[in-house]
């Protein structure tokens, strides 16, 4: 029995260590980081088109977008998100933050202390950013306000609040490669790149499955609203009938094709979208309807 007993806790022991492995984080390659040069201008449209003060801005009603102080709740089936402040503040926020500890942050969901973040940040979409981008992006935040206020924890109950079983859901679900595939030309590969690295569409277009990962099988189908009411709608399927018009026109005026005026979440969605180029909006809308058929 005893020899049972010793076997057993040895094998336990094993393959605790071989979880612990298998679930640690995965930066990216630190040389390859180095090599990038930020540029504030091109950081700017990085900024609006990954909707970065949408989630990390203040939650006053006329809070700046541009102040990232954080504090939004985000309510999930595994507990509430808090969007920490990003802004340059050097305590508070992420000012002393080297290049690349923001870029593995951004594209691998791994914080400075080598800790992993929970996918409620939209790594799993950034993943597919260009690193030139993520560079630029870095380089326009260290631009903006400093602001002192202090990161709210989120309030995450047991299982999910142990951090270092997002590395087992990271082997499951992060993954760099497109979802729409195929023949694409080159305005709807455009528009697939702010769509699905950038703009993360699908992080509240997407149903989830019982993990949290997005379902791509019912990809832009609806979902749950991430703020707890309500649903986001479907830009895909039998009960999207807009057209490639429809879409571009939407995200430069804020209207639809029946005249209502945006609102809830997506106001701010679109107005950042509107600091873009027309031929990125066109480009999105090409892509939009592209994956709706």
């Amino acid at each position: 029995m005893r020899k049972f007993v010793l076997i057993a806790a040895l094998l336990a022991i094993v393959a605790g260590a071989m979880l612990w492995i298998t679930s640690a984080p995965r930066p990216m390659d630190a040389a390859t980081l180095e090599e990038f040069e930020g540029d504030t201008e091109r950081g700017e449209k990085i900024f609006f088109a990954a909707g970065c003060g949408s989630c990390h801005m203040a939650t006053e009603r006329d809070a700046d977008p541009l102040v990232l102080t954080g504090g939004r709740e985000f309510v999930s089936d595994f507990g509430v998100f808090i969007a920490p402040n990003i802004s340059p503040d050097p305590e508070h926020g992420i000012g002393t933050w080297s290049q690349a500890e923001f870029m593995n942050a951004v594209m691998r969901g791994i914080s400075p202390q080598g800790a992993h973040y929970y996918p409620a940040f939209p790594y799993t979409s950034y993943i597919r950013a260009e690193p030139q981008d993520v560079a630029d992006l870095y380089a326009y935040i260290r631009t903006l306000p400093a602001d002192a206020t202090p990161s709210q924890p989120h309030r995450i109950g047991f299982p999910f609040n142990i951090r270092r079983s997002v590395g087992l859901w990271k082997l499951l679900y992060l993954r760099e490669d497109w979802v729409i595939t195929g023949d694409l030309t080159a305005e709807e590969a455009r528009g697939r790149y702010l769509a699905e690295a950038l703009s993360h569409c699908a992080e509240c277009h997407t149903p989830r499955n019982a993990l949290g990962a997005l379902d791509t099988a019912r990809w832009h189908k609806g979902a749950a609203n991430p703020s707890g009411t309500g649903r986001i709608p479907a830009i895909a399927g039998d009960d999207f009938g807009w057209t490639e018009f429809d879409v571009s026109a939407y995200l430069e005026t804020g209207l639809t094709p029946g005249f209502d005026v945006v609102g809830g979440s997506m106001a701010q969605v679109v107005r950042n979208l509107q600091q873009l180029d027309k031929a990125d909006l066109d480009s999105l809308a090409a892509y939009v309807i592209r994956a709706s058929e």
